[in-house]
């Protein structure tokens, strides 16, 4: 039985690794999600990720903490199969950060299905970049 967890290890803490993800990653835009990510060497969760929701949109804690857990949670269910899967062969970690950019609160089957399209066109975009064929 698989086991859908999302441990603290593989949220993004670090400072310095907030920094270059922001300043030397790449991203892309899928509605209602902007996706910055950055690979880096070997690191021992092979993804760590940051949810972002911006106060200035949603100025009650309220609706930025349902959508944080919207999005972990779409993300925890769908991480093993659409991304872990294809890290593993790979020699590299991925650093990311997910950002929430719709103006209103979006219901959860529509957050669950764009962070489905969101990390395989992550996994797409990610291989590019490691293997220099990026635009």
């Amino acid at each position: 039985m698989k086991k859908y967890t999302f441990n603290k290890e593989e949220r993004l803490c670090s400072k310095r690794l907030i920094a270059d993800l922001f300043h030397r990653g790449s991203s892309f835009f899928l509605y209602p999600y902007r996706v910055t990510f950055l690979p880096c060497q070997e690191m021992k969760p092979s993804i760590q990720v940051l949810f972002s929701v911006p106060k200035r949109r949603f100025p009650r804690a309220v609706q930025r903490n349902l959508l944080k857990r919207r999005m972990r949670e779409a993300f925890r269910l769908h991480k093993n199969e659409l991304l872990y899967s294809d890290l593993k062969q790979r020699s590299f970690s991925l650093v990311l950060a997910i950002q929430y950019v719709a103006k209103e609160v979006l219901d959860y089957q529509l957050i669950h299905d764009r962070m489905a399209e969101a990390l395989i066109k992550l996994r797409h975009e990610s291989a590019q970049i490691h293997l220099g064929e990026g635009d």
